[in-house]
């Protein structure tokens, strides 16, 4: 996966976790997977990071609701 993939399944972590909390602003659930993601950052091999930031930044999500 290159950064562009990886960035746009970034996005699409934010659009899903958006839905799946809708009492939650975008702007801050965008800020739980900005929050998720430099855990990930030296990971050599990149296809599963998408994931685990959106695991990551759904763990985040369910101590604010």
């Amino acid at each position: 996966m290159n950064s562009a993939d990886e960035d746009r399944a970034i996005g699409e972590v934010v659009d899903r976790l958006a839905k799946a909390f809708p009492s939650v602003a975008v702007d801050k659930v965008a800020q739980m997977v900005s929050e998720a993601r430099p855990e990930f950052e030296e990971v050599p091999i990149r296809d599963f990071v998408p994931l685990f930031v959106e695991r990551g930044a759904k763990q985040r999500l369910r101590g604010l609701v």
